[in-house]
């Protein structure tokens, strides 16, 4: 009987624990507007229409703070109908599994997750089981599965590898569209930036009409460091916060996750995946010896989804020309800068393994810098 209640007390815990370990306000909603194109209606991956986040959250106890994201490129039998995607690599210390294939094949059969380093292989295993019983799928023998990671173990008892295949299994299950959480959720749980609390970011952007009206969506974990930046303005050097080891403080890893309904083949999504890291660099990232730093690309584009099987010997597709990519890479720096941002005004203050603790960016002092050299819109002072 103590057993029973035990376990509903902790499954009440994990359940709350997304909801108690989040902020509210985003970036924006203190008047610090990044970039100059529109956002999407929720600023966010998911205003990328078919796009569906979800998390697992494990907060346990004193040293468990990991989890899971998992990102749907469309609610469809993934396998079934291939997405084109392309994967950059900004510098790869880290475990991203399923690369090779994306870089031969120049697209993506499964969701995407991200969890912790030594989680990739449950994660990966969680995919195929995922995969193989979907209906349409019983004679597949193959599965090419997409997994990202970041290390958590400052805050997290890594070494116990407490993710398991039912945690990877619900953060797919439970994805959704609309508002993504942010901050001290799924895989940015237990993650650190810039020496704060790190964690789920994202953001959005959509051209003009007379660009197409594409819109582009990011979605980040961040656990990087560097010299923090924000829109600009120096916020390490006036905090006094640099790196002081050039290893711990600055190692660590990012992954983004880059979606648009632009219909673009492998080969531009690439060229798109390079700009986010662009928008890692105007944040002060210096994707450090020890940063595993990945971009994952997708498009959406339903005309030009990829069947798994087919009567025909060709793919009929339509994708944009290589003189229309440019507002796209505008588009992927501006919301890859944001949603970084957005996922260190979300965490907030964390204490896990062995005792240790980050704190969440010290809001009050960062505003006052903006305010100090007019980054924040007057109409929200």
């Amino acid at each position: 009987m103590k057993m029973i209640t035990f376990r509903i007390l902790l499954a009440v815990f994990m359940l709350i624990s997304a909801d108690s370990f989040s902020q509210n306000k985003r970036v924006r909603d203190y008047g610090i507007e990044i970039g100059v194109l529109k956002t999407g209606e929720n600023n966010s991956i998911t205003d990328v229409d078919g796009v569906k986040v979800g998390h697992t959250t494990l907060i346990i106890g004193d040293s468990i703070r990991t989890g899971v994201t998992a990102i749907l490129p469309h609610s469809g039998n993934i396998f079934q109908l291939k997405v084109p995607a392309a994967i950059y690599i900004g510098n790869g210390f880290g475990k991203l599994a399923g690369y090779s294939q994306v870089k031969e094949l120049g697209n993506i059969e499964t969701p995407i997750i991200l969890t912790n380093t030594l989680s990739v292989p449950v994660a990966s295993d969680a995919l195929i089981t995922y995969t193989l019983a979907l209906p349409d799928n019983e004679h597949v023998y193959s599965v090419n599965s997409i997994v990202g990671e970041t290390n958590d173990g400052w805050l997290n008892d890594i070494r116990g590898r407490h993710i398991k295949q039912e945690h990877v299994l619900s953060a797919i299950q439970n994805a959704k569209g609309g508002v993504v959480e942010e901050g001290n959720v799924g895989a940015g749980t237990g993650t650190i930036c810039f020496q704060y609390k790190g964690g789920i970011g994202t953001s959005s952007r959509v051209i003009p009409k007379s660009y197409g009206r594409y819109t582009v969506g990011v979605l980040v974990q961040t656990n990087f460091g560097g010299v923090f930046e924000m829109n600009g303005v120096p916020i390490a050097k006036e905090l006094n916060n640099y790196p002081s080891q050039f290893k711990y403080d600055v190692d660590g890893s990012c992954m983004i996750v880059v979606i648009t309904d632009a219909p673009l083949d492998s080969r531009n999504l690439e060229r798109v995946a390079k700009r986010a890291i662009m928008g890692l660099a105007k944040t002060g990232g210096i994707a450090s010896n020890g940063s595993g730093d990945y971009v994952i690309a997708v498009s959406t584009a339903k005309d030009n989804l990829i069947h798994y099987s087919s009567a025909s010997l060709f793919n009929e597709t339509r994708i944009l020309r290589n003189e229309a990519i440019t507002p796209l890479f505008l588009a992927t720096i501006e919301a890859t800068e944001e949603a970084i941002l957005n996922s260190l005004f979300a965490a907030e203050t964390m204490t896990g393994r062995d005792g240790h603790q980050l704190l969440s960016i010290p809001l009050e002092e960062v505003l006052e810098i903006m305010k100090k050299y007019n980054k924040i819109n007057k109409v929200f002072e």
